[in-house]
């Protein structure tokens, strides 16, 4: 007989919620629950999936906004006289790239274990803390007046955002199945791109502000303040578990844990299953997509510090070039937005990934090529920000259904981030100011990591397909939406089937 408590959220998987429920009143039950997919396609569910995103799309999406703002917003306090005012300078760039640099070193090593810890904690105070954390990272960037103080706010601006970015990717998992994950993650991811354009808009009004302290600290300030009010709304709003938010009433939360369970039966609840840690460290696929966050990132990293250094060679002016920053980004977050429909629809993701990389590639392709058409170059540029960030969008998603269980999950996806964003290391110090205005060497080496992540994504790809191939001939054709057992061998489980 399952059992539920209120007070502490538990939750015994073993009967139904209904079950439960009549227990307390001891009321002896003696029907069965019901089979694995009976909401599916109900209005009951529809209502549901409707209540999820109205309120975690925005809560997420906004954090993610305020995210990619507060570690991106080196790039225009740049061409406002950061250099000048702590850097003595800053001639070569050099100071300018390892403070950039300083915030992924951070990043890098604190994913793995923040991601595994926030298993154990409940999602809306794990992530509400982080984003007041980082937020306050991002307003002490304000008060710095030399190099190492740059550099140590930067550092716990990493710590605190190793916490959330990792994170979501397994929150949604809670809530969304392997249809809607595609959707939602590039919902979620194309915030990245808003908040570059939206970046670009404040950082255009911020340099015309008239005020007492330099147009760059005004600008930490202004992106750092709203962040920490949000943490703080987060921990108020965000659901938590489905099997102990208050957030939903029984009948809804007895369809949101059929719709968790649908495909897949994993280590749910405040437990880490060490047989998965360790399956995670083994499991090369991880490691290939982390290759392709790699290119991708060293990408990204490299547009989003420089793309309004790289738009000033156009030969505009400061305020100018902060504006042409936003065009890109909107339109990227539209393109990977529709590719992500496309590959839900499709239950497809190597393929539109690797299409992304070639587009993005291409781009670069032409800032190497074309030095002296300024149209041609700017188009580029839309090209470089499209691919790169669909790629980035549709690999979250993938990874996160694919891994199997909550564990692997929770090891694996700040596993393959942590690789890539290696790859932010490298494009943090691939354009030094005295290589401006062609930056061949950070074109040429952004161009090969693009390609090189678009023919990893077909390995990929091709490798998911083969295994489900596999399994379908040695085990039989699984139902889709029947719960497969993943809490003994994760993603290895002979029914468990990839979403290639």
């Amino acid at each position: 007989m399952s059992t539920v408590d209120r007070e502490n959220g538990s939750y015994d998987e073993k009967g139904s919620l209904e079950q439960a429920d009549q227990k307390r009143n001891h009321v002896e039950v003696t029907e069965t629950p019901p089979p694995a997919n009976s909401w599916a396609g109900t209005a009951e569910e529809t209502r549901l999936v409707r209540k999820l995103d109205m309120r975690i799309m925005p809560l997420t999406c906004i954090l993610y906004l305020f995210s990619y703002l507060d570690r991106t917003n080196l790039g225009n306090a740049r061409l406002q006289g950061l250099p000048q005012d702590t850097l003595g300078g800053d001639s070569t760039g050099v100071l300018f790239d390892w403070v950039n640099s300083a915030f992924f070193f951070s990043y890098i090593l604190c994913q793995v274990p923040a991601s595994v810890t926030s298993k154990l904690f409940p999602p809306r105070i794990w992530l509400g803390c982080a984003a007041v954390g980082w937020g306050l990272a991002s307003t002490l960037m304000s008060t710095g007046f030399n190099f190492p103080g740059m550099i140590v706010p930067r550092v716990f601006l990493g710590i605190f955002e190793a916490g959330f970015g990792p994170v979501i990717p397994l929150y949604f998992s809670f809530w969304y199945t392997k249809h809607e994950m595609g959707t939602r993650m590039a919902y979620w991811f194309s915030f990245a791109a808003v908040a570059g354009a939206f970046g670009g808009l404040i950082a255009f009004g911020v340099q015309h502000a008239q005020t007492a302290i330099a147009n760059w600290r005004l600008l930490f300030i202004i992106e750092g303040i709203p962040t920490v009010l949000m943490g703080f709304i987060t921990m108020w709003l965000l659901p938590n578990r489905p099997e102990e938010t208050s957030f939903l009433n029984e009948d809804e939360r007895r369809i949101q844990l059929e719709r968790r369970s649908r495909g897949l039966k994993a280590d749910v609840g405040r437990v880490v299953n060490k047989k998965h840690i360790s399956a995670a460290f083994m499991d090369w696929r991880i490691y290939l997509a982390g290759v392709i966050y790699f290119g991708a990132n060293c990408a990204l990293a490299s547009i989003s510090a420089f793309l309004p250094t790289i738009i000033k060679t156009f030969g505009v002016t400061n305020a100018r070039a902060q504006l042409l920053t936003v065009p890109p980004y909107a339109v990227s977050a539209v393109v990977l937005t529709l590719t992500a429909c496309v590959s839900d629809r499709l239950q497809s993701r190597g393929i539109p990934m690797s299409c992304a990389t070639c587009v993005g590639g291409i781009g670069y392709l032409l800032l190497l090529t074309v030095p002296d058409d300024n149209h041609v170059r700017y188009f580029a540029v839309f090209c470089i920000t499209s691919g790169t960030y669909t790629l980035l969008g549709i690999i979250i998603a993938w990874m996160a259904h694919n891994l199997g269980s909550e564990t692997k999950k929770a090891t694996g996806i700040p596993m393959y981030m942590a690789i890539g964003q290696c790859g932010s290391v490298l494009g943090s110090h691939i354009y030094p100011t005295v290589e401006g205005p062609r930056y061949i060497k950070g074109f040429a080496v952004s161009c090969a990591l693009e390609f090189v992540a678009s023919i990893c994504s077909i390995v990929l790809t091709i490798s998911y397909r083969l295994e489900n191939r596999r399994r379908d001939k040695k085990y039989g054709i699984p139902d889709p939406d029947a719960a497969v057992d993943t809490t003994e061998l994760a993603d290895e489980a002979p029914m468990f089937r990839y979403v290639p």
